[in-house]
């Protein structure tokens, strides 16, 4: 934190008066926003040398190849820290939000998607003119190494936890066969390695792009795979084949004779290869690490499994065989539980400066989760005046990422409880969560609890944020905010 305070006067001739930490998804580096009234600066911690330079350096230059990308303004010695351009909170990911949950994207989703996947040829062809591909971190190419690193990720984080049963010799057989498929075309393009809707920021009404540090040398497939299948963007079909237009209709300025009809078969196997690369991260950081959130995200990437295997992959039989059977048997979250008649949850948000709140079923209060020692948002000017319903709270929370940490031990000592409930034919349950004034945290806690419980079981959920005065009724509307006088 020091050195990026020395970096940020180092640059601007000022401290900063506010630092405001935030995690990126998935990753060991850390995140700060760094600000004084006139100016706001990104200053990232990494752990890898090799990492940030390979950002740095692809930063600089995509920047001088006139690409949307953050420009770097100062890193350390060291260069463990560096300060970029802040292009803001919203990303690609946030602003189709209704389009994700609902399969219909409006007319401006749309607009934002095209001209981000119309961006994307720029970057392959643009960002590899001149490009020094050796800086590339951890591979400079994509090769048969990386292709196994991907797919062994797969077979022993996912496919090993789901219990079907296979032999391994065939499936390394066909995971060699695969491999070949993948590599035939060599070209000396930039392969961005995870282009997706997350590592887009709307920034003055355009999409640019961050997070670009594992990119390297390799065919334009993966990066339209990548975008256009990504596990939680939930694209139709029809909106799916409208940006593939798109995106080979600005390919064909690079690459004037694109056969339209091979270059789609060819990518049918990536988009098969990225969604066993992601089945792979999933099963790890869900399994393993045990993120339920990460759980949560498998059953989009299986429904865009089951799609692609309508036609068949026949270089790679035994693989395919497999992929039929584990998509047709592996449930990786419950169907919903229970019955609404038998149980009703109640949830409350609150303040310990107001008590904690009484039970109105008189069973004697539940559980109670103390929030505060999580970061609070209520410390930063910006945040006081909003709850942790509104997003740019939701954001700060969950790319500081100890809420997620902490919800996700709730979630299972949760569903136990339920589950006993049922089990017993109780018929009243409820959970509190309490932060100095009941109105981020808590407000945050309960609120996903409730979700996390209408996602699992057929109960009646209510959320009550007693601070604020509202409640919302899950069972029949889960987004309408309900005045507080009128819960009985």
């Amino acid at each position: 934190m020091e050195e990026l305070k020395k970096l940020f006067q180092q640059y601007t001739g000022k401290l900063p008066e506010t630092i405001i930490p935030f995690s990126g998804s998935g990753s060991n580096r850390k995140y700060f926003r760094l600000s004084t009234p006139e100016i706001s600066l990104i200053g990232v911690e990494g752990v890898s040398v090799e990492e940030n330079k390979a950002f740095i350096e692809l930063s600089n230059h995509f920047y001088k190849q006139g690409l949307p990308v953050p420009q770097v303004f100062a890193k350390s010695e060291n260069s463990l820290f560096y300060l970029q351009e802040d292009l803001g909170n919203i990303s690609l990911f946030d602003v189709i939000s209704e389009g994700r949950k609902t399969g219909i994207f409006s007319e401006e989703e749309k607009k934002l998607l095209k001209q981000t996947i119309a961006a994307l040829p720029e970057i392959q062809f643009k960002g590899a003119e001149g490009l020094d591909f050796s800086i590339c971190y951890p591979q400079p190419e994509f090769d048969k190494r990386t292709v196994f690193w991907d797919l062994n990720y797969f077979k022993y984080y996912f496919l090993k936890m789901s219990n079907v049963d296979f032999q391994e010799n065939l499936l390394e057989n066909d995971f060699e066969k695969f491999a070949n498929i993948l590599l035939q075309e060599q070209t000396g393009t930039f392969l961005y390695r995870d282009f997706q809707s997350r590592n887009v920021m709307i920034h003055n009404g355009k999409p640019y792009f961050i997070d670009f540090q594992g990119g390297r040398k390799g065919p334009v497939y993966y990066d339209v795979a990548s975008f256009l299948w990504q596990a939680k963007a939930n694209f139709p079909d029809e909106l799916r084949n409208e940006l593939l237009d798109v995106y080979l209709k600005t390919l064909s300025k690079y690459q004037p004779h694109t056969d339209s009809v091979k270059f789609k078969k060819q990518l049918r196997y990536f988009v098969l290869f990225r969604i066993l690369q992601v089945l792979g991260a999933y099963g790890f950081r869900g399994y393993i690490e045990k993120k339920s959130h990460f759980l949560e995200s498998i059953p989009f990437a299986l429904n865009n499994l089951n799609e692609l295997l309508q036609e068949d992959f026949p270089e790679i039989p035994y693989l395919q065989r497999l992929l039929v059977e584990l998509s047709s048997v592996f449930l990786p979250l419950p169907p919903p539980k229970g019955d609404r008649l038998t149980l009703a949850i109640t949830i409350y948000s609150f303040s310990y400066k107001k008590g904690i709140p009484e039970d109105i079923s008189g069973n004697g209060g539940g559980y109670v989760f103390d929030c505060r020692a999580i970061h609070n948002p209520g410390k930063y000017e910006e945040y006081k005046n909003l709850t942790g319903l509104d997003r740019p709270v939701i954001d700060f929370l969950e790319k500081d990422g100890e809420i997620l940490t902490f919800l996700d031990e709730i979630y299972k000592l949760a569903d136990k409880h339920i589950e006993r409930y049922i089990e017993r034919g109780f018929t009243n349950l409820m959970f509190s969560f309490g932060c100095t004034g009941g109105q981020h945290r808590s407000v945050y806690s309960a609120q996903h609890l409730g979700e996390h419980i209408m996602r699992n079981y057929k109960l009646n959920v209510t959320v009550i944020h007693r601070e604020q005065g509202i409640y919302f009724d899950m069972t029949k509307n889960p987004k309408q905010i309900l005045p507080l006088q009128k819960f009985s």
